[in-house]
């Protein structure tokens, strides 16, 4: 019958069946036919998730990043990133990898990024001299760069599932987030040096006028970030300062978003909610079944006999993550595979924190893995770029993000530190 049930699995994905029907199917299935319990405790988690603390931060941070994207918004970064720093060696992908972290923070998706603000930036990385080679791996690199910065919906999500504080989350994100920013950054100012690419002549005129422009943009950050580092708001309170002040700016300030297209966002906007939290449901009850069924303490058997130490057990994480990532979007991840690896790495004396970073930095980092990474299928599809050189274009950016990650993962101390100084309470971790 488990055969029948995996074979059953493997094609309705591959048929493209609906993420929450494969979820929910799986624990009903498991409920009734091996654990002999009433596939209502199945349904059961569903209410629980209505109750959940941050639950609705999830359709107001949606819907904010669909205004966002639908606006002018990607636009006016880019030009007062430009403005402000493109005249460093290396500014151009400086001005990138700024504009996409911002922008993936506040969308929350990598997709849209690329779509956004990478198909902005890569010609004019070109119009700048930089090689086709280095502007294609660069954007796909970026696009999802700011995955660990608040309001990052991905961060909010894990929260929920793996129950960690999603505030002790967004604060342990700011310097691993910051650290693999640095190191793009770094490589393209060496780049440009080496390559002998012009600076851009900087002019108080044109940042005046694109700080003028994006002056209703620019306190939103401030004002989000602020609030939930600072300890003034909660998550879902964020979200709502977030959806209402993008609302505003956008429609009644700007006007690019006409009564009939709010709508039509509003429409869009729920749609994917709803689908985001039918998985999320669906995936509550399939985790309850695998506790029914004692899959974490198997997978800590199997995992403890085959590392021996917590070095050699993140490693293995590590590599298996990535592999993950490449072949499931980053929702679905958090959702399906987060439940099954967190006992075991507490086992391992892993803080809950820290292994929320290195989760999801991992699925930052595996967005650009060959062969199926979620960047390279979009840079494929936007930019039409053969998947064979994209594979070559994005190695050096790769090779220099899981070298950070290494570094992310065997230093808890960047993830920690923050926690420490804002005087929440942690369990110190030795490693």
């Amino acid at each position: 019958m488990a055969v029948i049930f995996t074979i059953v699995i493997i094609f309705g994905a591959l048929a493209g069946t609906p993420l929450f029907v494969i979820v929910g199917g799986a624990s009903m299935f498991i409920f009734h036919f091996i654990s002999q319990v009433d596939i209502s405790s199945s349904i059961i988690e569903s209410v629980r998730l209505a109750n959940a603390p941050g639950i609705m931060a999830i359709p107001l941070f949606v819907l904010a990043g669909y205004i966002l994207v639908d606006s002018k918004s990607s636009h006016r970064l880019v030009n007062l990133s430009n403005a402000s720093i493109g005249w460093l060696p290396g500014g151009a992908t400086i001005v990138t990898v700024v504009a996409c972290s911002i922008f993936t923070a506040m969308t929350g998706a990598s997709g849209i990024t690329i779509v956004a603000i990478a198909a902005l930036m890569y010609p004019f990385l070109l119009e700048e001299g930089y090689s086709e080679k280095f502007s294609m791996g660069l954007v796909s690199t970026t696009g999802d760069i700011g995955l660990l910065f608040a309001p990052s919906l991905p961060i909010i999500l894990y929260g929920m599932v793996a129950q960690v504080d999603i505030t002790q989350l967004f604060i342990a994100g700011v310097i691993p987030g910051v650290f693999f920013g640095l190191v793009v950054c770094a490589y393209g100012m060496i780049y440009a040096i080496a390559k002998k690419i012009p600076t851009i002549t900087f002019s108080f005129t044109n940042l005046k006028k694109a700080v003028w422009d994006a002056k209703w943009e620019i306190p939103l950050p401030f004002i989000v970030v602020g609030g939930i580092y600072g300890g003034l708001v909660t998550v879902s309170e964020a979200a709502t300062i977030t959806a209402v002040y993008v609302l505003i700016t956008e429609c009644l300030i700007y006007r690019e978003i006409k009564l009939k297209r709010l709508m039509a966002i509003f429409w869009e906007s729920a749609i994917m909610t709803g689908a985001i939290l039918c998985v999320l449901a669906g995936a509550m009850g399939l985790t309850n079944a695998f506790v029914d069924l004692h899959m974490a303490e198997r997978i800590m058997t199997m995992l403890t006999a085959t590392f021996h130490s917590k070095w050699t057990f993140l490693l293995g994480l590590n590599f298996f993550l990535l592999i993950v990532g490449c072949f499931l979007e980053i929702f679905s991840a958090i959702i399906v595979v987060a439940p099954l690896i967190i006992p075991t790495a507490l086992a391992y004396g892993i803080h809950p924190v820290h292994l929320g970073i290195i989760f999801l930095s991992n699925m930052e980092v595996s967005y650009m893995c060959p062969p199926v990474g979620l960047n390279l299928l979009l840079a494929n599809l936007r930019f039409g770029v053969p998947m064979m050189k994209l594979y070559r274009y994005v190695i050096p950016f790769l090779i220099r993000m899981i070298i950070s990650l290494l570094i992310i993962t065997y230093f808890p101390q960047m993830s920690l530190w923050l926690i420490d100084v804002f005087g929440m309470n942690r369990e110190l971790i030795q490693m």
